[in-house]
């Protein structure tokens, strides 16, 4: 690097966070910071559900209900149909996180069905991508993992 005579870089620290270098300047230590885009790494990978765990709010009746929607099954809450695509969950390692990919209808009898959701929904994070709904609310609580009767259960 090709810095005037003035310039002179004594310091520099890199960390996960930040790039921090530190300047020297006419006789005056100046700091900059050089990056704050830093995104965590995974350490490990996330384990795939086979079932999303599911909350709704009817608001007319002021009801909430828990319930299950299997990957790629059809569930029902009112008048919404509600597909599950994928679930996936961090491992316990890491800090929790559940997000699933729902694709979210409203069929009305009489009416053709209305796309009103599609996309993934976070546990942490319900209000970052929410269904808008004038009666209905949906929102992830957490992903399943299911061990079928085949497989042995580990033992310690």
């Amino acid at each position: 690097m090709n810095l005037s005579k003035d310039w002179k870089i004594p310091i520099t620290k890199n960390s996960p966070f930040y790039s921090l270098t530190v300047l020297w300047c006419s006789g005056a230590l100046v700091a900059v910071v050089v990056g704050l885009g830093w995104a965590p790494v995974s350490l490990a990978a996330d384990m795939v559900g086979d079932v999303a765990l599911l909350q709704g709010l009817d608001k007319v009746t002021a009801r909430i209900s828990t319930f299950r929607a299997p990957i790629n099954g059809t569930v029902y809450f009112g008048t919404l149909e509600i597909i599950a695509r994928t679930c996936r969950k961090r491992p316990p390692e890491e800090p929790p996180e559940s997000v699933a990919f729902l694709q979210i209808r409203d069929i009305k009898p009489g009416e053709a069905p209305e796309n009103l959701y599609q996309g993934w929904m976070f546990a942490s994070s319900p209000a970052l991508s929410t269904l808008e709904h004038p009666v209905y609310d949906v929102w992830v609580i957490d992903c399943l993992l299911h061990i079928s009767p085949e497989m042995p259960v580990p033992r310690q």
